[in-house]
């Protein structure tokens, strides 16, 4: 059995042609175990957050702004009481609607663009490196990346429903399902 997974980037069309049914089943296994990772992990942070009253706490991240870290410039830009409350918000709550989405096959490629987009900064922003520059973080963007340029909602996901709706044949909605 040969599967054909189309990507339609800026400026053109990728296939990709995947024989066997093992691959379709790996990469349902890898979009649900990356989506149950960040769906847990926000999970438990909303959990602390609202039901266990212990508050998550940004500062970890915020504190490397002025260590001289790539992304200092960025992070500067947070290093305030708005930027550190509007951090703490959307750490938990991005991780659990991505994780969500991600475990569910829904905007799956929109879903792991955002996790990858967090995953860059917490692989950034770990000043020193203490576990190395291989580490869990690196290891999730790229769990992310590849959820996301696969496609892996089409396969057992809400996807395969979505892009066979009118609306998802604008090059806009590609962009977002798989």
């Amino acid at each position: 059995m040969t599967q054909t997974i189309q990507a339609y980037l800026p400026g053109g069309q990728l296939s990709l042609e995947v024989n066997g049914t093992w691959t379709a089943y790996w990469l349902f296994i890898l979009r649900v175990v990356t989506g149950w990772w960040m769906f847990h992990a926000g999970l438990t942070k909303v959990w602390e957050t609202y039901v266990l009253g212990t508050p998550f706490e940004a500062g970890w991240f915020i504190q490397f702004a002025s260590q001289g870290t790539i992304l200092e410039g960025v992070l500067g830009l947070f290093n305030n009481s708005a930027g550190i409350a509007f951090t703490k918000f959307m750490i938990p709550w991005g991780e659990l609607l991505i994780g969500l989405a991600i475990l569910l096959g829904a905007f799956t490629r929109l879903a792991a663009f955002f996790g990858g987009f967090l995953m860059f900064f917490f692989v950034f922003v770990n000043a020193g490196w203490s576990h190395g520059l291989v580490n869990s973080d690196l290891m999730g963007l790229e769990l992310f990346v590849t959820v996301g340029i696969l496609g892996a909602g089409r396969i057992w996901g809400v996807d395969q429903y979505l892009e066979q709706m009118d609306w998802a044949q604008h090059p806009l909605a590609k962009a977002i399902l798989g």
